[in-house]
């Protein structure tokens, strides 16, 4: 049985048009239905990314449970749904490490974390002894978050924290490294990426907040290890590789 399509949604949707037309068309799918959905472009943006101050001070106007999830994604870049999965079994409070579980198709990681974070969640382990740090469900924690940010939005005088969703300290932490390493081989493996292409606009975004009009580059590109070789030790640092397996290097003149 096909369901006839009730109209063309507009171009670039907001993201949950486009969430409610996946989750209808899978409801469909299961039902042996099918549909025409609505056709749209979604246009690319690059996301919001905040100072380090409205970070943390999101981070000190939150309750105990809700700072400590969002510590952990400032230190880690964990996904949400990576760090509400999170098990006390995952943390080493000896070394100081978290072990992640990864989704959506990424790597697994682990991380080093801070003494302030170790200490967050000690306070939160004599807390109970469940399986999983956080417990409950992510759409609820998302849920109070937003509560708790809406409020010190206001209490603050400072709109832009409403801009803050978890998924943002997710691009912070990766545009700040970016910014402190100049590799982004490495940005790519601390969030768990499988693929280079995930993690280019963090440089588009790490220039733009940083760098934009002040810093002119001579750019240089080698097909082979030993063409790289040879840039890298004339000073050159790399950017990224082509489709076409060039790689690019640059070198601020």
């Amino acid at each position: 049985m096909r369901i006839p399509n009730p109209r063309i949604v507009f171009p670039s949707p907001e993201e949950g048009v486009i969430l409610a037309v996946d989750a209808y068309s899978a409801f469909l799918r299961m039902s042996g239905r099918t549909w025409d959905p609505p056709r749209y472009q979604v246009v690319e943006r690059l996301p919001f990314i905040p100072t380090e101050e409205e970070i943390d001070a999101l981070i000190a106007g939150c309750s105990q449970k809700t700072s400590t999830f969002l510590q952990l994604l400032k230190e880690t870049a964990m996904r949400s749904g990576e760090a509400q999965r999170l098990r006390w079994t995952d943390i080493d409070f000896v070394t100081g490490t978290i072990r992640v579980t990864p989704e959506k198709g990424s790597k697994p990681r682990i991380f080093h974390i801070s003494n302030r974070l170790l200490s967050m969640l000690g306070a939160l382990r004599a807390r109970g002894d469940q399986e999983r740090v956080f417990g409950g469900d992510l759409r609820w924690r998302r849920r109070l978050f937003e509560n708790q940010r809406d409020a010190l939005a206001r209490k603050l005088q400072n709109p832009r924290l409403k801009m803050i969703t978890f998924h943002t300290f997710r691009h912070w932490r990766a545009t700040m490294l970016y910014h402190q390493t100049r590799d982004i081989l490495y940005v790519m493996d601390f969030l768990g990426h499988k693929s280079i292409k995930n993690t280019l606009m963090y440089i588009q975004l790490e220039t733009a907040i940083f760098r934009e009009g002040r810093d002119e580059y001579i750019s240089k590109a080698a097909r082979n290890a030993e063409e790289a070789c040879r840039l890298i030790e004339h000073g050159f640092e790399y950017v990224c590789t082509t489709p076409e397996e060039i790689m690019i290097f640059r070198k601020r003149k």
